[in-house]
């Protein structure tokens, strides 16, 4: 076999080798001509570039040893056509084409697919793929923390069907945890790292005051059950406050206020002023950036009533008025207190609000949060090293955003489409269409199709077309991208379960990582030492028997009857050759 494989490269590296021996050098062209289309690039140009993808992929090795760090980049809902159509968004952006920019992750040397389907439907919500993620076992739709035993809505407080995730395993080894997202630090991803209930729903104790059986809301879960969780940024200020207190930016906290009467982000003071722990609390953008993230043990940023505000809206006083910190402002803020342990730290960061866009067909807002999470992971790279982070960006699930028609090279991304002469394409009524469409969704029209010349398509509120009515848009069912780069992260190479991620985390951990808690499901012993036969192959596997080795005279040698096609086979009849007369 290692006779082949060397034989095999030595054959490729010949070829690569005739090809560039036989490509035209820069002095008899140039990189760009005006003569070709595009952006004017030669033949030379595009194997130059391919030449280096080639070097780069060569050098690439992988990094075998064990992480101090584990981050999880999770942008919800960012399907394919998300990061495609975000990728030539930035490129426009800078003046470009697009269709030849990348994104921030897009370098990380390691890629494999998620399939994302839940234990009972085919296309999954956020908090199954959550649960899968994190806790590395598939559940049911829309319940967080607990297996596929439990039906959604069925208040079982007991911890028998719990299941612990790479929060807790990080917790369990001293390290340090936090949490970041653009949704409410309650919402289905964050939530699902550190809580447990049979429906997502269950935020706060609004929608929990009927609920029978004892459960608890997921805010309290949060206060209550998980102190030592060190960074918590995000929306969500409703479920923390009492319903008689007045929110600092939204007014009255009357309807989704706590009806038990509790002060949760006072409880949270609290207790870490008992356990002479530094924190702080901050609401705003302001009290944010006046706070000094290397002196703190604690931190806790909870930035809006509900979710935090779209990238295009965080400056816009009808949407924003106290201001709120980037996602790579607060990417940044939590390393830097996370990066203080010695020992490490996991955390989880989510752009939220990609999902969001999509569910309301905002492709606008959308790509714009995209772009606002590819700055987050540019921070989160430049602050980390390969050789101790193993850090995964993906996504939960897809949406049921395309990238369609034949818009020409260098299309506004959000605009009408336009062919290479510069004139609108049509559709079979006679009217124009624009490149990303959905669906499902509100985009949907009744009757005519509406006309779209004259319509700014690249407005932040525009509502792109839909095929079928929904609202909120739907998900969607195909696999979405694994990117990965540090320690093991060569072990995302195909396409995989999506609950396979905590998984290769845990074991890329230092040793102890590889002895989980008793708290990891109780695995038998079974699983965590395998059997000598699995360790050590028996002889029989190493030295193949002569049988194998050297084949029977019979199968070397065929016989001469399978040499010598009989003489009708090769000389056809003469009827067959000359036709009879007409």
């Amino acid at each position: 076999m290692a006779v082949t494989a060397v034989f095999v490269l030595s054959l490729v590296l010949s070829t690569y080798g005739f090809l560039l021996d036989n490509a035209p050098t820069s002095s008899e062209n140039s990189l760009f001509n005006s003569q070709y289309t595009g952006n004017g690039e030669t033949p030379l140009y595009w194997r130059n570039r391919a030449k280096s993808d080639l070097d780069n992929s060569i050098k690439n090795q992988p990094i075998i040893g064990k992480a101090k760090n584990t981050i999880i980049m999770l942008g919800d809902g960012m399907s394919m056509t998300t990061v495609t159509s975000a990728r030539i968004l930035k490129g426009q952006l800078n003046g470009k084409t697009g269709e030849e920019t990348i994104l921030s992750w897009e370098t990380f040397p390691n890629l494999a697919l998620s399939k994302t389907y839940t234990q009972d439907y085919t296309t999954p919500d956020s908090a199954g793929t959550a649960t899968a993620f994190l806790s590395g076992v598939k559940t049911n739709k829309g319940v967080i923390g607990v297996d596929a035993s439990v039906p959604r809505g069925h208040c079982d407080p007991s911890p028998t069907h719990q299941l612990s995730t790479i929060l807790d395993w990080s917790l369990a080894e001293g390290k340090s945890v936090g949490i970041v997202t653009t949704a409410r630090i309650t919402h289905a991803t964050p939530s699902s790292a550190y809580a447990h209930v049979a429906d997502r729903g269950w935020e706060g104790d609004h929608y929990t005051q009927h609920v029978t059986g004892g459960c608890k809301d997921i805010a309290l879960q949060l206060v209550e059950d998980n102190p030592n969780i060190q960074v918590l940024m995000g929306g969500g200020r409703r479920f923390f406050l009492p319903y008689t207190a007045q929110d600092p930016e939204s007014g009255s906290n009357t309807h989704y206020g706590r009806r038990d009467g509790r002060d949760l982000i006072k409880e949270w003071e609290n207790d870490k002023t008992a356990r002479n722990m530094s924190h702080k609390y901050v609401w705003n953008s302001k009290q944010f950036h006046q706070t000094n993230f290397s002196q703190l043990d604690y931190f806790l940023g909870l930035f809006d009533s509900s979710s935090m505000a779209y990238e295009l809206d965080r400056f816009d006083t009808h949407y924003e008025v106290a201001g709120e910190p980037s996602l790579a402002e607060m990417t940044e803020a939590a390393i830097t207190i996370l990066q203080k342990n010695p020992k490490g730290f996991f955390l989880l960061v989510e752009g939220g609000k990609i999902d969001l866009a999509h569910h309301g067909n905002h492709a606008v807002k959308a790509l714009h949060e995209t772009l606002a999470f590819n700055d987050a992971v540019a921070k989160m790279d430049s602050m980390t090293n390969d050789r101790d982070t193993l850090a995964v960006v993906t996504a939960d699930h897809s949406h049921t955003m395309v990238l369609a028609g034949y818009p020409a090279r260098g299309n506004d991304i959000l605009g009408l489409i336009k062919n290479s002469a510069g004139k609108l394409e049509l559709a079979k009524d006679h009217k124009p269409l624009t490149s990303l469409i959905y669906g499902t969704g509100p985009g949907a029209w009744s009757g005519i199709r509406p006309d779209l010349t004259g319509v700014n398509t690249d407005d932040k509120e525009y509502v792109s077309e839909s095929a079928i009515p929904f609202n909120p848009s739907t998900h969607a069912g195909e696999d979405v991208v694994i990117y990965a780069k540090g320690p093991m992260s060569h072990l995302f190479h195909a396409t995989h379960e999506q609950n396979y991620i905590p998984h290769v985390l845990a074991f890329a951990k230092p040793p102890s990582y590889n002895r989980k808690p008793p708290s990891y499901n109780r695995k038998p012993p079974s699983y965590n030492r395998k059997p000598p036969s699995y360790n050590r192959k028996p002889p029989s596997y190493k030295r193949k028997p002569p049988s194998y080795n050297r084949k029977p005279p019979s199968y070397n040698r065929k016989p001469p009857s399978y040499n010598r096609k009989p003489p009708s086979y090769n000389r056809k009849p003469p009827s067959y050759n000359r036709k009879p007369p007409s």
